[in-house]
């Protein structure tokens, strides 16, 4: 890293070699879209080199994993207040009706997608320092010890990181929201 903040751009090859591939898989772990996730990973390569000049090097991985959570967030959002989408969807509803009609399983599988979404962004509006452990731990299916590498954390750190997100999770979430 110390030769790319003073060596320049053609040094920066090796570290998108090291990195590129984590970013991709965090990126897509909130977007869950692969065309999505490649542009985002992109944009925060390009992030992490212009804010290089900055960086202490110490958490770098953390560092690193923040950049990409909080723009892949900033995309979902972004892209969720597009209008242009909405008329896309509405033909795509059309679509979905004659399928479960011709398939009355695909109506089942939709159904787990939908539930699925409307966790994925309930989880979003958590605070970022719950959102990070939850999205790992329940949705990545990592491990404390895993998630206690990705982000610098101890690993008592992660355990009551999870605890404090589930007590914040009864205070504000009603289940009659995901019925």
């Amino acid at each position: 890293m110390k030769a790319v903040q003073k060596g320049g751009p053609e040094h920066y090859g090796p570290f998108v070699t090291a990195y590129g591939p984590y970013i991709y898989r965090t990126v897509f772990a909130v977007l869950h879209s692969p065309h999505d996730a490649e542009d985002i990973t992109q944009e925060v390569l390009l992030q992490i080199y212009r804010s290089l000049p900055d960086c202490r090097l110490e958490g770098l991985k953390t560092w690193i994993y923040r950049i990409a959570v909080n723009r892949a967030i900033d995309f979902k959002r972004s892209k969720a207040r597009r209008p242009e989408e909405l008329a896309d969807s509405e033909a795509m509803s059309e679509k979905l009706q004659e399928e479960f009609a011709a398939n009355p399983a695909a109506e089942l599988i939709a159904i787990e997608q939908a539930d699925r979404r409307q966790i994925r962004e309930r989880v979003d509006e958590m605070p970022n320092n719950y959102r990070e452990v939850v999205v790992a731990y329940y949705m990545e299916d990592k491990s404390y010890e895993q998630i206690s590498l990705e982000t610098g954390l101890e690993r008592k750190s992660v355990e009551s990181r999870l605890y404090r997100a589930r007590n914040w999770m009864k205070r504000h979430w009603r289940r009659e929201d995901f019925e």
